[in-house]
């Protein structure tokens, strides 16, 4: 089994912009801690960073504060960048491509938002046949309300990571993951 890990989004809008992340309290902490374990056991790293697509858009617009990859990530190392548009990471990019031509069968989901760019990535490598492994308390989400109706971080992140279990994901905390590598 041959991992990447995928930091997705973790972008200052999450922090200092219009979302937030509020739920599991500590996940940039082990987002880091897995790209150093990554990093320290030659596991390859790519980052993901969002960028809207509408120049006027009120957030991820490129260039601005609140699109930049937050500082603990810029100082990290990583194998590859890529930008994406969409939730779905491998949507119009060359993610896919690039693992499989480092033989990845296995992708490891870290970063923001639980409900929305992780489980959407999560979904897609499963359907292209890769293996997933999600990380509990390395991706974190917010209180969402819409014409929907309203729903706290901790239930969403929890409904998320459940679904995932299901079928989709291996669900692991980052220190069960960072165990499972040596």
């Amino acid at each position: 089994m041959k991992k990447a890990l995928l930091v997705i989004d973790v972008q200052n809008e999450y922090f200092t912009g219009k979302l937030p992340v509020t739920y599991p309290q500590g996940s940039l902490d082990n987002i880091i801690k897995a790209m150093t374990a990554a990093s320290d056991q030659h596991v390859p790293i790519v980052v993901v960073q969002h960028t809207a697509p509408q120049q006027d858009s009120m957030t991820f617009r490129k260039g601005s504060h609140e699109w930049s990859l937050h500082p603990a990530i810029e100082v990290q190392s990583y194998d590859y960048l890529i930008e994406k548009n969409l939730p779905g990471s491998f949507t119009g990019t060359n993610l896919e491509q690039w693992l499989r031509e480092r033989s990845i069968d296995t992708v490891v989901v870290s970063g923001y938002m639980t409900q929305m760019c992780c489980d959407t990535t999560a979904r897609q490598a499963m359907h292209l046949g890769f293996s997933v492994e999600f990380l509990s308390d390395g991706t974190g989400t917010l209180q969402i309300s819409n014409a929907a109706g309203t729903i706290g971080a901790e239930e969403l992140h929890k409904a998320i990571l459940i679904t995932q279990a299901m079928r989709f994901s291996k669900v692991l905390t980052t220190e069960q993951w960072i165990n499972g590598l040596s």
